[in-house]
């Protein structure tokens, strides 16, 4: 069943995706940022806003609003491409041990991506909970706002998460 994906422009859009294969490809606290780095960058391209977001080792979620309809999917091809040229460039320098074990022939990025479409207030609340509570399920951390890699430590502890985090309305 293929799974129709709606842009509407006045909804937030929790989106995922995920490393190739999902290898851990975003193990390392360098390959994180340069996902962070991109996030930022493109929500400013394009005059978007972030609600949330985590990077986990494997893969990604964040929750993003538009306000113009059709940007979802340039956004998400955009941030993909430029991160993807950015990790590559990192394992092939400054990673060089860990480039070696895998394959940089190889995407970073699955090529596609899951998106839904937040539409009350109730999915809003349920969709950060379960984003930031993805370090504490994967044992990388007792408490979401320990995780150095996501906006809970902005919610919880008000600290910078180097994207501009908007909260709902």
């Amino acid at each position: 069943m293929r799974r129709t994906k709606f842009d509407f422009g006045n909804h937030a859009y929790f989106v995922t995706f995920s490393c190739y294969r999902r290898r851990k490809l975003l193990d390392h606290d360098q390959a994180k940022q340069i996902v962070i780095h991109f996030l930022a960058a493109q929500l400013k391209n394009q005059s978007g806003t972030c609600i949330g977001f985590v990077i986990m080792p494997d893969h990604v979620h964040a929750i993003i609003h538009f306000q113009n309809a059709g940007s979802l999917s340039i956004f998400i091809n955009q941030w993909k491409r430029r991160s993807s040229i950015q990790l590559k460039n990192l394992y092939r320098t400054h990673l060089a041990r860990y480039g070696l074990k895998i394959d940089l022939k190889d995407p970073i990025w699955q090529p596609k991506y899951y998106v839904f479409n937040i539409y009350s207030e109730s999915k809003m609340k349920e969709k950060l909970a379960y984003m930031h509570a993805n370090p504490i399920r994967a044992d990388l951390v007792d408490h979401a706002e320990n995780w150095m890699f996501g906006s809970a430590r902005w919610y919880l502890l008000g600290k910078s998460v180097g994207v501009l985090i908007t909260p709902p309305k």
